[in-house]
C-alpha cells in the first residue's frame, strides 16, 4: 500500500511539474478593438493588426498600424511633429519583432517611422501567463540622441479569443499608457 502512495505522489508531481512549464501561446492573427481600447490621443491609431508566431524559444510579431492623419497645425507650432513617439514605434506600415523566451536580448534595426533607428528587445514569460516585453529605442534627432523605452504586459482572456495588452511607453515626451484589447481572427 505504501509503494501504491509513494508512486502516485511520484506521478502526480511529474504531472503538476510538466503542468507548470507549459508555457501561454500567443500565436494567432489578432485585430485591435479600438472602440474596447483606451488609446492615448496622441497615439491616433486607427486601426492595427498582429500576427503572432511562438515556439518555446522565441515570439516574432508582425505588426501592422494604420494612423490618422497629423493635424496641419494646432497653433502651437507643434502640427506634423506631434505623435511621433507615440506607442509602438511611431510609424504606420509593417514592423517586425523577434524576442527571444530565453532570457536574452535581440537587436532590431530600421524601424519604419523612424530614421536610422535601432532597439533593444527582451521579453519575460511570466508563471502565471503574462508576457512582458520590453524595448528601448534609440534614435538621432534635432536634439540629439533620443531614447524611447516600451514596456508591455500581454495576457489571455475569453479562452484565449482576446488578447490584452497594456503598454506604458516613455519618451522626452513624457509616458504615455494605452491599454489595447485585440480579438483573434
Amino acid at each position: 500500500m505504501k509503494k501504491l502512495a509513494v508512486i502516485a505522489a511520484v506521478v502526480c508531481l511529474f504531472s503538476l511539474s510538466a503542468f507548470a512549464q507549459t508555457k501561454t501561446n500567443f500565436a494567432g492573427s489578432w485585430e485591435l478593438d479600438a472602440k474596447k481600447s483606451k488609446l492615448p490621443e496622441m497615439s491616433r491609431i486607427e486601426a492595427m493588426t498582429m500576427n503572432v508566431t511562438q515556439t518555446d524559444k522565441d515570439l516574432k510579431i508582425e505588426q501592422t498600424t494604420k494612423r490618422a492623419a497629423r493635424p496641419e497645425s494646432d497653433g502651437t507650432g507643434a502640427g506634423n511633429r506631434r505623435g511621433n513617439w507615440g506607442g509602438g514605434f511611431g510609424g504606420d506600415g509593417a514592423q517586425v519583432f523577434n524576442y527571444s523566451l530565453e532570457g536574452k536580448e535581440t537587436a532590431t534595426e530600421a524601424v519604419a517611422g523612424i530614421p536610422a533607428a535601432s532597439a533593444m528587445l527582451k521579453a519575460n514569460l511570466e508563471k502565471d501567463g503574462k508576457l512582458n516585453l520590453t524595448s528601448t529605442r534609440k534614435f538621432n534627432s534635432q536634439m540629439g540622441e533620443v531614447t524611447v523605452t516600451t514596456k508591455e504586459t500581454w495576457e489571455l482572456a475569453d479562452g484565449g479569443k482576446t488578447l490584452k495588452v497594456v503598454r506604458e511607453t516613455q519618451s522626452p515626451r513624457g509616458t504615455q499608457t494605452s491599454e489595447m484589447y485585440f480579438t483573434k481572427k
